[in-house]
């Protein structure tokens, strides 16, 4: 049915609109460059909900809207690209280990730090090669409490939503996980 095939697409639309407004409603400014903000927490959370590939179209595409909105074009690029991937690896961590005899709040934890993981690697590689290695290490600090932010709040709001049998049903995944 058509509606089966449109489903994901939607949902991962509204996703994307979701990630940029909270990337840019909250900024919080960080030490050398960059800010933390919901947005981070959001990809993580897409990436678990949604499947890998609509979890990181939605993370990337709302992550590089907000960076082109708040000024910031020149990380778009790298932002798309870094937090599709963060995304990617939240899904593929988050499904593979799911239905596993672990503690979900321990996989909520490791699958957001290995996507941070992610993140704080992937802008350290793109400030090393759009500035310099220098300007990049005094980004780093930022970049952690960036991540350290979206790992607390990803495990804040994972466990709600999947506890919410109508989001669950909605996403098509009966909230059974």
């Amino acid at each position: 049915m058509a509606s089966d095939r449109l489903k994901p697409l939607v949902i991962a639309a509204l996703f994307t609109a979701v990630i940029a407004v909270a990337t840019i409603a909250i900024p919080i400014p960080l030490p050398g460059s960059g800010y933390a903000n919901p947005g981070d927490a959001l990809v993580i959370v897409a990436g678990c909900l949604l499947s890998p590939f609509w979890g990181s179209m939605a993370a990337g595409l709302g992550s590089m809207l907000a960076d082109i909105l708040l000024g910031s074009a020149a990380y778009a690029p790298a932002t798309m690209l870094i937090k599709g991937l963060m995304a990617a690896l939240a899904g593929f961590i988050f499904r593979r280990f799911a239905k596993k005899r672990i503690n979900r709040m321990l996989l909520i934890i490791c699958t957001a730090f290995m996507a941070e993981v992610v993140m704080v690697t992937g802008y350290f590689l793109y400030e090393s090669f759009l500035f310099n290695q220098v300007i990049a290490s005094l980004n780093l600090i930022g970049n952690i409490v960036q991540g350290l932010v979206g790992i607390t709040l990803s495990a804040m709001l994972l466990p709600m939503l999947l506890n919410s049998k109508p989001i669950m049903n909605l996403l098509g995944l009966g909230g059974d996980r």
